[in-house]
């Protein structure tokens, strides 16, 4: 197989691959793919201002706003108005919005833990196990 091939090949599979985990979303029907970054965003910094977001995302500020209306109206986000800037404005994740993601993750993986069991040999889970290290050398190379 010659280089073009295989990363089309691999393409493919990481495609399928997304779309079972992503099936396996709480929100899959509820938010968007970039409603989806904004939360995982703050899953990871804890708070932001919109602009922040904004500029994470690749939106403008104005679809910002309305993305995290929605969310503060499903009860993920929370808004708190900064001590040393009343202008200024933090977003952060509510307890409900952290369970939710953590729910989502748990789900995730009991979802590709179950199909690794059932559809892998043991030679063949060893052999993704040894490709590991190759994939995330892919996913670092940006």
């Amino acid at each position: 197989m010659n280089t073009t091939e295989l990363s089309s090949s691999l393409r493919s599979v990481i495609s399928a691959l997304h779309k079972g985990l992503r099936k396996q979303m709480y929100s899959v029907d509820t938010f968007s793919m970039t409603e989806i970054d904004t939360i995982r965003h703050l899953w990871r910094s804890t708070s932001l201002l919109p602009s922040e977001l904004a500029a994470l995302t690749k939106i403008k500020t104005q679809s910002m706003s309305q993305i995290l209306n929605k969310l503060d109206g499903y009860g993920i986000i929370t808004r708190t108005p900064s001590e040393k800037d009343k202008r200024k404005v933090y977003i952060s994740l509510t307890p409900f919005g952290r369970e939710k993601v953590e729910q989502t993750k748990y789900d995730r993986e009991e979802w590709l833990k179950n199909v690794i069991e059932k559809s892998l040999t043991d030679s063949e889970k060893e052999l993704l196990e040894k490709a590991l290290p190759v994939l995330n050398k892919l996913a670092i190379n940006k």
